[in-house]
């Protein structure tokens, strides 16, 4: 697969390059590869006129499982409720944190 954004059934967010686990040509899973939570901050943004920007998102992400030295997780496909592409700069953001070493990005080939 690719960089892809999972939300999951506990309402997380994660981005992660992640890996289909095939079992008789099934899709009983996924590898995710260095997967991070992303977290979204609504931050006060004044505009010129003193009104509060609604639009403004601040995206932050960490390490989806703190205290774990694994690098590679996998996570059954019943839990993952759908998979999308993130945004470019979501992307972008990931890559720069995880210095862009997440094996091959199928969609830059």
């Amino acid at each position: 697969m690719a960089i892809k954004l999972a939300l999951l059934k506990s309402g997380e967010q994660v981005i992660t390059d992640a890996k289909e686990l095939l079992i008789d040509d099934k899709v009983c899973g996924y590898y995710f590869i260095k997967p991070h939570k992303v977290r979204l901050n609504r931050p006060i943004v004044l505009t010129e006129d003193d009104e509060v920007n609604p639009d403004s998102v601040e995206v932050t992400l960490s390490p989806w499982i703190l205290i774990s030295k694994d690098e590679e997780m996998g996570v059954t496909a019943d839990w993952v409720v759908t998979m999308v592409e993130p945004i470019d700069d979501v992307r972008e953001m990931y890559l720069e944190k995880t210095n862009g070493e997440t094996g091959k990005d199928s969609s830059t080939n």
